[in-house]
């Protein structure tokens, strides 16, 4: 009974707490970020300036929650059931298209006072389900074209759907995550890009053929031969994020609160929290950020086996393209995508399935001392 209890207190021990310690301060961050972009919105829409940070809170004891379940899981046991929620998961993609379409978007489910994002939990299923299905050993990794019939078209119709809600976000998200987990696994670059492109173009050519992406893009591109013709949003944005200098115009003092800024407490949010902290502190954010990717990328080099090396990887994989791809949409290097900042953006989907992910990064931590 007393080695049971000294190794159980042991196992506590090897969870990575500069992770842990790392995530907390961003989520700290993130909710001090969320009132202050949020707060004249809330009280001009809800009549209360604290209406979207009650939410976040909400959403951030649960995402604690799970972090606390999930480092005490054996997810090698609950990988069988991989295939069966992916499956559930396609199902729940093709459901939004039966809901209410938001700002021209048909992205949530709504389930009572919930409003859920699937193709933000499809990220993590499809990653793990990746990883339990690549780790097997009697899978030969160098025949592409096998992988290709095999893998193709469950990713592909995934992909598909969520094109089509339209997500162009978390479209690349998932693409870019699904060919580096394939890298990862031992693919060869060569193979990977040329199962790739076909589905990059159907990708893109569904995107052209949405009216609003397409307006979108040729903004972009617009804006690549002269700034002043990008989109509102993007010259905003950028606007916003130049306004705070160094040392910022002072927590709750952006100019969001004139409304020049559209979704400063989502998409937006890298731009409208660095216009009131300044580049310098904005600095350190990215540095919370980068050590959270340090971490995880450290956690799947260290893994005695494989599933855990992909399953590590993947995940952080997949939150360095997602904070890239925010991060380069408010610095105008990327065309507007709707994609949140992991962490840190208003939005329980988002914030719920980041947070499952550092969950399983402390878990896999606790295989080895990382």
């Amino acid at each position: 009974m007393v080695r049971k209890t000294t190794k159980a207190r042991q196992s506590e021990k090897r969870i990575d707490e500069r992770l842990l310690v790392t995530y907390l301060l961003t989520l700290e961050v993130g909710l001090v970020a969320v009132y202050s972009t949020s707060s004249m919105i809330a009280e001009s829409r809800f009549g209360s300036h604290l209406f979207f940070l009650r939410q976040q809170i909400i959403w951030a004891v649960l995402s604690l929650l799970m972090v606390w379940v999930i480092t005490r899981i054996n997810l090698v046991r609950f990988a069988v059931y991989s295939v069966p929620a992916y499956v559930i998961m396609l199902g729940a993609l093709a459901a939004v298209f039966l809901a209410e379409p938001v700002n021209g978007s048909q992205r949530w489910l709504f389930i009572g006072p919930l409003t859920v994002q699937p193709s933000e939990f499809f990220k993590l299923v499809m990653i793990y389900s990746l990883a339990f299905s690549l780790s097997n050993r009697e899978l030969n990794i160098a025949n592409w074209q096998g992988l290709l019939l095999k893998y193709g078209p469950p990713i592909g119709v995934a992909l598909l759907l969520i094109v089509l809600e339209p997500d162009l976000g978390t479209t690349i998200v998932i693409f870019s995550t699904v060919v580096g987990v394939f890298f990862l696994a031992g693919a060869r670059m060569k193979h990977l890009l040329v199962a790739a492109t076909p589905l990059a173009g159907i990708a893109a050519f569904l995107v052209f053929v949405i009216g609003y992406k397409k307006v979108r893009i040729l903004d972009y591109i617009a804006s690549l031969a002269d700034p002043l013709q990008g989109s509102y949003q993007s010259m905003q944005a950028a606007l916003t994020l130049g306004a705070g200098g160094l040392f910022g115009a002072g927590l709750g003092d952006g100019s969001q609160k004139l409304f020049f800024l559209p979704y400063p407490h989502t998409d937006f949010i890298f731009a409208a929290i660095g216009e009131e902290i300044g580049l310098l502190r904005l600095l350190i954010l990215l540095l919370l950020f980068m050590y959270i990717l340090f971490r995880g990328f450290k956690i799947a080099m260290a893994q005695p086996d494989k599933f855990g090396y992909l399953l590590a990887g993947g995940l952080t994989l997949s939150l360095f393209v997602n904070m890239a791809v925010n991060i380069g949409v408010v610095t105008c290097l990327l065309p507007v995508t709707g994609l949140p900042l992991p962490f840190i953006s208003y939005g329980g989907s988002s914030l719920l399935i980041s947070s499952i992910a550092v969950g399983v990064l402390l878990n896999l931590s606790r295989r080895v001392k990382a």
